[in-house]
């Protein structure tokens, strides 16, 4: 399993109660249910088990938009969890 910052915005954040967390995961999939377990509040409305809810979406390193839950995760990656329209 590769370990990966999880940093959270806008409404993820307030649901999971922290800025960010570190967890280790294979696979996006495998991201979001250990967030969801870990983070309750994160199932209200951002994470339906291992996918996200509709609206939000993840980026990874900075440069790519994903909700593929089969997505593979690298050692070191950086993922941020946000809502689709928070760009404004």
């Amino acid at each position: 399993m590769s370990c990966v910052t999880v940093e959270f915005f806008g409404i993820a954040r307030a649901r999971a109660g922290v800025p960010s967390a570190q967890v280790s995961a294979d696979t996006l999939g495998d991201l979001l249910r250990q967030l969801g377990d870990k983070y309750p509040g994160l199932c209200e409305s951002c994470i339906q088990g291992a996918e996200f809810a509709p609206g939000y979406t993840a980026n990874i390193n900075g440069d790519q938009f994903t909700r593929d839950p089969v997505r593979k995760l690298q050692e070191g990656d950086s993922v941020l969890i946000l809502s689709l329209d928070a760009g404004g």
